[in-house]
């Protein structure tokens, strides 16, 4: 099985507000770095739009490590939250329809192709990739 590297963050001018995402996806010597934004958006979906949109490059099953500064991603599969959302029909513990349903449903459709290990990383320090994804990020939002 092939295996990646893929670093991710998300941007929001405004929460809501413009918002942007940036990964970079690291396979063997291959770098490609990928971006986009969204008018009006969160924090927390851009987070979440970063791997989805470099997940969905990958063409064939693989091996994937995602690194992210957002607690809220990796926890989600960490802590086990998102296999309690999808049981309860997707209901937090206290009873709320889980935020962002669609963008959770996207990423867990993923990991039912890829091996996927989740790390969270510091957000702005000295990770050269996660800086280099939030620089990513920060200029898609200056697109809008």
């Amino acid at each position: 099985m092939d295996e990646v590297i893929i670093y991710t963050d998300g941007a929001c001018s405004g929460n809501p507000g413009k918002g942007g995402w940036g990964a970079i996806l690291m396979y063997g010597d291959v770098k490609k770095e990928i971006s986009g934004a969204e008018a009006m958006t969160t924090n927390n979906q851009m987070e979440l739009t970063a791997p989805i949109e470099a997940l969905s490059l990958l063409k064939r099953p693989c091996k994937v490590k995602v690194y992210s500064d957002s607690a809220y991603l990796v926890n989600a599969f960490k802590e086990g939250w998102i296999y309690n959302w999808q049981k309860n029909g997707w209901k937090t513990a206290n009873k709320q329809n889980v935020k962002n349903r669609e963008l959770w449903e996207k990423i867990y459709s993923f990991t039912q192709i890829h091996e996927i290990e989740w790390i969270k990383v510091k957000g702005h320090a000295d990770n050269e990739y996660n800086n280099r994804c939030d620089q990513l990020a920060v200029q898609a939002i200056q697109t809008i």
